[in-house]
This record gives C-alpha cells, structure tokens and sequence, in this order.
C-alpha cells in the first residue's frame, strides 16, 4: 500500500486549465499503474486517466486530447494537466494506485 496526498484543485473559469498532483509517499517504481478518478454529485466514480510503470497511458474519451497524465518517478509524484475546462469537468478527483487512493481534491469549473 501507498499513501497518496493530492494538491492542485480549485476554482477556475471555462476553458482554463489546472494542475493536480498526486504525492506518493514512497518509490513509485514498483507500481504498476497510477491513475486518476473523478466523482461528480449523484454520480459514480469514473477513471479518467492511467499512466503504467512503463509510460503507457490511456484516457477517458470525454477528457482526450484536453487533459494529460505524466509521471516524474525521482518525485514521486503523478500529475494531471489540465486544459480547456469545461463546467462538466467539475468533480472532486482522486489519486489511484493498487489497493490505495487519496482523499480527493475539488476541481469546481464555472461556465
């Protein structure tokens, strides 16, 4: 298991961008896969992102070609660049990695 503290959320306008990052507390190297979820109010929690230990990454079609995960493993530390918000894209988003998650942090994009 792995603790996961995420930072970056906020407020922003449409069509903006934001960061998120996803501090893990220890070496990444041995995990598989890291990823992010969102859950927006009423809804179930839905993958948006995943990156592998081997760079491979896939997407949510609702955020390809708009959001972008990477991973810098010397930090420890997964990130998901943000762009071209929409107000859909509001929802508290949460860091993955096998048998771990974060507590959230809320993404709140106005129209």
């Amino acid at each position: 298991q792995v603790q996961l503290v995420e930072s970056g959320g906020g407020l922003v306008q449409a069509g903006g961008s934001l960061r998120l990052s996803c501090a893990a507390s220890r070496s990444m190297f041995s995990i598989n896969y890291m990823g992010w979820y969102r859950q927006a109010p009423g809804k179930q929690r839905e993958l948006v992102a995943i990156i592998t230990s081997g760079g491979y990454t896939n997407y949510a079609d609702s955020v390809k070609g708009r959001f972008t995960i990477s991973r810098d493993n010397a930090k420890n530390t997964v990130y998901l660049q943000m762009n071209s918000l929409k107000p859909e894209d509001t929802a508290v988003y949460y860091c993955a990695a096998p048998n771990s998650w974060g507590q959230g942090t809320q993404v709140t994009v106005s129209s």
